[in-house]
């Protein structure tokens, strides 16, 4: 388990396909968390469950999801998760999702992301971590950017949102930008 002020990252558990499943039905949690992609959702229980399957058995050292919980009473509230991690490359890919609305803003996505990179340059030779979102998701931009991401392209017109095209904005962290937290 990793601690901060506000969540706990921990291991992913089978009960936690509920909330997955509540998450990828909800078209606000869908439209911010991948631009509608409808291969996120909505989705039925049985392909949750074949994806938690999945989930459950992948290997720390390459890749996994965690989930994110309120500090004060456990609450499940989201997920964050890294994947493509290469030791050689000294790279991977993060993600995050806060699927309980009533935490959009408040600073558990922040913390929930910062504690991720904190574990991940804490336990991998990683020189880098990349991410990213879509131009219309202006909260997620500024959070990157808050937490030490810096904005290293965009792929025009890449993503469809709704009808309207917008820029996928690629963000990396290197090692030594990073300030760990305190």
């Amino acid at each position: 388990m990793i601690e901060g002020r506000l969540v706990a990252l921990r291991a992913l558990r089978g009960e936690d396909a509920e909330h997955h499943l509540r998450w990828r039905n909800d078209p606000e949690v869908v439209h911010w968390a991948c631009a509608g992609d409808p291969t996120f959702g909505p989705a039925t229980r049985e392909a949750v469950a074949l994806g938690f399957e999945r989930m459950l058995r992948l290997i720390p050292n390459e890749s996994a999801v965690l989930t994110v919980e309120t500090l004060t009473d456990r609450r499940v509230i989201g997920m964050v998760d890294y994947r493509d991690l290469d030791p050689w490359a000294g790279c991977a890919t993060l993600g995050i999702t806060i699927g309980e609305r009533d935490f959009w803003g408040t600073g558990h996505g922040s913390e929930a992301m910062g504690l991720l990179v904190d574990h991940l340059f804490g336990a991998y030779p990683l020189v880098r971590l990349q991410l990213d979102t879509w131009s219309g998701n202006e909260r997620a931009v500024r959070a990157f950017t808050r937490l030490g991401f810096r904005e290293e392209g965009r792929r025009r017109s890449a993503v469809m949102v709704g009808g309207v095209r917008h820029d996928e904005v690629l963000f990396g962290m290197l090692r030594e930008e990073w300030k760990p937290r305190a």
